[in-house]
This record gives C-alpha cells, structure tokens and sequence, in this order.
C-alpha cells in the first residue's frame, strides 16, 4: 500500500513509492471475461483505472472503471480502451511525477520502462497539499528564470547584485541587435527600392521572437518528461514545425495583404509575405534546437536557453527577410 510521503522524499525514485497492487487487464478479452477476471482478482487498493496490456505485457491502452462497467459483456477490451494514455517512466523521480499530476490533472499514472512494461501505479493521494503547492510555485519559478528574472532576487538581493545577474541577459539582446543593425546596414539598397520593408520590420522580428520563444518554453517542457526517451528531438522537431508552418502561413498572408492594400506593392507585399513565413519556420527551428544543444553540452537551460534563442531568431529573422526581398525586388 502506497503512504502519503514527506518533502524530503521528493528526489527518492516514483517506482521506490508506486503500488504493485493494481488490476491490469487484457487487450484480446472481452469486457465479461475482464470482469470475472477482476472478481477473482485479491486487490485491497481503490481502483481508478484498469489498464489494458497486449499479450507481451506491454501498456497499450486504459480504460475508466464507468466504461468498463457498463460497455456489452461480448465487446472486446481493445474496443473500449483509451489508447492516449500518459505513462511516467521508472526512470522519474517523485518531484517529476508529482508535475504529471499538476500538468494532467489525473488520479492515477502507470508507471512503465522502456519496453512499456507496466512496473507500477503512483495515485495522488501519496501527495500531501502542501507539496502541490511547492511543485505549482517551482513552475512559476522556471518561468521567470526562463525570462533572465529569479523572484528572489527582486525582494532580498542589493541592486548590485541584480545588476550583475540581469545585466548579462541584457548584454545578449545589445550584442543580437548590434549584428541585426549592422546586417540591415548591407542591404540599404534594398531598402531604398521599398521603403515598406523596413515599416514592417518590427513587426517581423516580433512574430520571430514570439515563436521561438514559445516553441522553447514548449520544448523545455517536453524536455523535462522526455528527453531520456530515444527520437524525441526529432519527433518534437517534426511537430513543432508543423504547428509553426500553419501560423507562418497564416501569418504572412495576413501582413503582406495588408501591406499590398495600403502601398499597392505586389513585390512588397510577396517579400514580406514570404519573410514572415521563413522567419517563423526559422525561429520554431531554433526553439526546439537551442534547448536540445545546450542540454547536450550540459549548460544551465533556464539561464542560457532564453538569450540564445532570441538573439539567433532576431539575427536568422534579419537575414531571411531581406535575402527575400533582395531576391524579389532585383528582378
């Protein structure tokens, strides 16, 4: 039997804690002889959930115990099961499970290896409140990291002290929009073909930052309960850029429409147009990729993802916008 565990267990391993006392059922049987299977069983645990494994014992689906119990006794389990279910790897440690709880709002989580071998069931009531709320302002506190701010800092350190830990961040976004300056400089000759170029350049750069910075916030997220999984990056890298492809698309029709009604620009509003889409696909490129790389050269991810991120995007932004209209407006 699982019991309520103390703030100091919280760095113990989730399997240490989870429950051997659970039900699992069978994906090949049918709901009648799932019951009589469940009547038979010895379990002295609360049942939240049943959970459905293949014939080589591997979780492949879940099912709530009101669907069980009132679905035809000669409908097969695999028929009623909920196969988007979210498992916690063995590898977990009780604080990142206790985020599975806050992120997902469930009762229960299996617990599985690698092989989706069901190891275990961890089930909210081994969380005390009081660890809920750490865990919610722990979250909190990531975000402001994320942001170059520690709330700390903002109540107990001298303004010295702030200065020397805010003015680094400060010196990256100097140090990106020095190169971005000096980049726009080469392309004068294009600006001076199309002054609206440079009425939407703000915009532009702001759409970039937008995305990589919630492409990033996205990706440490899925870090955090994924990363030890093999493919991840690549299967994240493909999603997000998907997501982001549809908001570029959508994106720059918006703008260079608006820009082609209020100049009567085709050119224009095709470079602008197209510079917001390559900008954004750039920038959804960096959120994902700055994370993984800093994450595999083992930096601090709060302190150094954010900086990075946005000067590369304001800097790929900058390069892809004008290159566009260079090509567009030459011909």
């Amino acid at each position: 039997m699982q019991g309520t565990v103390t703030l100091e267990d919280l760095k113990d391993a989730a399997i240490k804690h989870a429950s051997n006392d659970f039900v699992a059922v069978y994906a090949h049987n049918t709901v009648g002889d799932t019951l009589n299977s469940i009547r038979k069983s010895k379990t002295e645990a609360t049942i939240l959930y049943f959970y459905v494994l293949d014939e080589e014992d591997r979780l492949v689906g879940v099912i709530q115990t009101r669907k069980l119990l009132t679905s035809p006794l000669d409908a097969p389990v695999d028929s009623i099961m909920a196969t988007n279910l979210i498992a916690i790897p063995d590898s977990a440690t009780l604080m990142e499970a206790l985020e599975f709880f806050i992120l997902h709002r469930y009762l229960a989580f299996p617990i599985v290896n690698e092989k989706r071998n069901l190891l275990g069931v961890i089930d909210v009531g081994l969380f005390t409140q009081e660890m809920i709320d750490i865990e919610e302002n722990e979250q909190v506190h990531r975000i402001f990291d994320t942001l170059g701010v520690q709330i700390s800092e903002l109540r107990t350190k001298s303004p010295f002290s702030v200065f020397r830990y805010r003015f680094p961040w400060l010196l990256a976004t100097i140090t990106s929009g020095t190169i971005c300056a000096l980049l726009a400089g080469l392309f004068q000759a294009t600006l001076a073909e199309s002054l609206i170029l440079a009425f939407f350049l703000t915009l532009v750069l702001g759409l970039g930052e937008s995305v990589s910075m919630q492409t990033m916030a996205i990706t440490l997220h899925s870090m955090h309960h994924r990363s030890s999984q093999p493919g991840w990056f690549f299967s994240l890298l493909r999603r997000e850029l998907t997501r982001v492809f549809l908001l570029a698309a959508v994106c720059g029709s918006i703008v260079g429409l608006i820009a082609f009604i209020w100049k009567g620009e085709t050119a224009a509003g095709i470079v602008i147009a197209s510079g917001i889409m390559a900008s954004l696909m750039l920038a959804g490129f960096i959120g994902v990729s700055v994370p993984a790389i800093l994450h595999k050269l083992r930096l601090d991810l709060r302190v150094a993802s954010g900086p990075v991120t946005l000067a590369l995007a304001d800097i790929c932004t900058i390069l892809s916008y004008f290159s566009l209209a260079a090509f567009f407006l030459s011909k």
